[in-house]
């Protein structure tokens, strides 16, 4: 799947030629440079502007005739190319990254960020950095792996098992690969984080948009099993119920109930978590609920019948999902209600970002691996740690009601304008800014909320429900009436595994070790006591800033890897993590959430239990992620 660094020599395509008249400008900038090795296309008057809020910024800001010097140098580099000529500069310095990096993106990227920048580069380019990599180990006579869960982290861990020649099985209880992708299919549906980076960094795909749909997903996921040949490892309809470690013989024996109701007894070394966090939808007990006599369904259980034409739908929730159906059924319905319990922070994109990508940048991305890579790269640092600043306390700040710092203030100010821009003096503005600072809960993405939410069909409704009667949601204004109720209230995302029960090594379960809704991982992915056990997508791993769930699925499994490499080498049949390193990584954990925007105390959010803990959210940036998962050290496990 990996593309090669150079097409054989050709003729460039005159398509992929002509796309470049409608490129990104910054990013055919960085291909320039490693493509002819001329540096003066980092410096004046080439420099880009910082893009403006979430914006693909296909321009940079930089005047006409300037973008058509360096479109027609771009396609001379191209032509090149494309007849042999190999780029002049196939793997720039570090320094040279970074300063790359930052004219990129119109501002200073801290050099820690080059590493990983460059890692992107060597992933879509298939070049590799430094000599060969040694062959895997061979992994030992009956040495064998269960996966619990095909969706992202099931479909990403059954590909790294293949690679190191490992036996494995991935049991999912659905009826299809996909996980959430599967189960979620309410009008609207799709990503919040660009296609470029909710995508393998071993399976590029041919994305119709910057933030790509449900069924383009999940026919991307569908895809990537079918290429690397993973049908044949995954048993569908079949669920893990329970797993216990034999401290004796060193292995998990499995409770797997089978599609016929059947139930088997299955062995393996080594067992990894692909549950996930969004697979037990949240229902309010709202009094009356069960006396409604219309249709109700939760945004995680569209059914496949219901009829909103002509309807009136009552939507409660206003949080992601949401904000993603609302837009996509009003002027369906024939009328809609919208119940919010708190008002969301919201962003802005550039009209061109949330749109198709063009056909001729699609033919431009699909033939040049550079290219690809650069605006990936360029997403990146846009959705990943540009914002982490603004979620920083300042103890000296003065308005911490509704700022953190300066930087937090500015993002406030920028966003209260973008509403403002939006709904005009609209008596509306007091229910929908936020009293709390931004990124206090999940950020959303506006395609259309404030649009949709003004106009004559469509009302908002702050007061809370009181109750449901057989035809109608009652709040303190009186009774509204709905002919059906969509629950758009989103997940149970702080149990856990709450679908398996995992039995460690003192006897104690998993939900016992973590009291129930406390969950802990060293990593977000080895618990002390619980032996060749691996979580992806487990506590503390979701970037609450931004990032994407496949790249903290890759970076933990870059990490899983080289522990099962280690063992292999070393011939061990356990390994469990240190109580003590354990221990000390949550601590880290804990102080540095209490010095950020999830611990204030102003709002509420699925980020925290019932103690007010942050279980969800990484404190780390991205960028710090992934460099503590790029090896492992066996010290910090106990071995047998």
């Amino acid at each position: 799947m990996t593309p090669s660094p150079d097409p054989t020599p050709r003729a460039a395509p005159r398509a992929v030629l002509d796309a470049v008249d409608v490129a990104n400008v910054p990013t055919l900038l960085m291909v320039l440079v490693q493509l002819t090795g001329d540096l003066r296309w980092l410096d004046a008057p080439f420099r880009p502007r910082r893009p403006p809020g979430l914006s693909i910024d296909d321009t940079g800001g930089l005047p006409d005739e300037v973008q058509r010097e360096v479109r027609e140098a771009a396609k001379a580099a191209l032509a090149a190319w494309f007849t042999g000529t190999p780029p002049a500069l196939p793997e720039p310095s570090a320094e040279l990254m970074t300063r790359m990096l930052s004219v990129s993106l119109g501002e200073d990227v801290p050099p820690e960020c080059t590493a990983l920048s460059a890692s992107m580069l060597v992933d879509a380019t298939g070049r590799t950095s430094g000599p060969a990599e040694a062959a895997p180990p061979t992994p030992p006579p009956g040495f064998r792996a269960i996966v619990i869960g095909a969706g992202v982290s099931g479909i990403a861990a059954g590909v790294q098992l293949d690679a190191l020649g490992i036996d494995y099985r991935i049991y999912e209880r659905d009826a299809g690969v996909g996980g959430t992708w599967l189960v979620n299919r309410y009008p609207g549906c799709g990503v919040d984080t660009p296609s470029h980076l909710y995508s393998y960094s071993f399976a590029p795909a041919d994305w119709s948009r910057y933030f790509a749909h449900r069924d383009e997903v999940l026919a991307y996921l569908e895809r990537v099993v079918d290429d690397f040949g993973l049908h044949d490892r995954i048993a569908l309809q079949t669920s893990v119920e329970r797993a216990v470690w034999d401290d004796v013989a060193g292995t998990w024996t499995v409770t797997v109930r089978h599609p016929d109701g059947s139930t088997t007894d299955e062995i393996c070394t080594v067992l990894v978590s692909a549950v996930g966090a969004f697979g037990t939808p949240v229902v309010p007990d709202i009094p009356g609920r069960d006396g409604f006599e219309g249709r109700i369904a939760h945004t995680a259980r569209w059914p496949e019948d219901i009829a909103l034409e002509g309807r009136r739908v009552a939507v409660i929730g206003n949080g992601a999902s949401a904000m993603q159906l609302v837009p996509a059924i009003a002027g369906v319905a024939a009328h809609v209600d919208v119940y919010q319990r708190s008002p969301q922070w919201t962003s802005p994109i550039e009209p061109g970002f949330a749109a198709e990508i063009p056909p001729p940048v699609r033919r431009l991305l699909e033939a040049v691996p550079l290219f690809r890579a650069w605006l990936r790269i360029r997403e990146a640092w846009i959705f990943n740690d540009k914002a982490y600043p603004t979620l920083q306390i300042d103890p000296d700040w003065p308005d911490p009601d509704h700022s953190l710092n300066a930087e937090s203030a500015r993002m406030r100010r920028y966003l209260e304008r973008h509403v403002r821009t939006s709904l005009g003096e609209s008596a509306m503005l007091d229910r929908v800014v936020p009293d709390y600072p931004p990124f206090g809960k999940r950020m959303l993405l506006d395609h259309g909320w404030y649009s949709t939410i003004t106009r004559d069909d469509v009302t908002l409704r702050t007061d809370p429900i009181e109750r449901i009667d057989a035809d109608a949601v009652v709040t303190a204004d009186g009774p509204h009436p709905a002919d059906v109720i969509v629950f758009a209230t989103g997940f149970d995302v702080v149990r856990f595994l709450a679908s398996v029960e995992i039995v460690g090594r003192s006897g104690t379960s998993l939900r016992e070790a973590w009291d129930d809704d406390d969950a802990r991982a060293y990593l977000g992915t080895s618990v002390s006591g619980f032996p060749n056990l691996f979580i992806l997508y487990g506590p503390n791993t979701q970037a609450g800033h931004g990032g994407s769930l496949m790249f903290a699925v890759e970076a933990q499994l870059t990490y899983v890897v080289d522990l099962l490499r280690q063992m292999f080498e070393e011939n061990l049949q356990r390994i469990e993590v240190r109580k003590d390193v354990f221990d000390e990584y949550n601590e880290r954990v804990d102080e540095a959430h209490a010095g950020m925007v999830w611990a204030h105390p102003g709002m509420t959010t699925y980020y925290r239990n019932a103690r007010g803990r942050v279980v969800v959210n990484s404190p780390w940036r991205v960028v710090d992620f992934w460099t503590m998962t790029r090896s492992a050290d066996l010290d910090d496990f106990e071995t047998a």
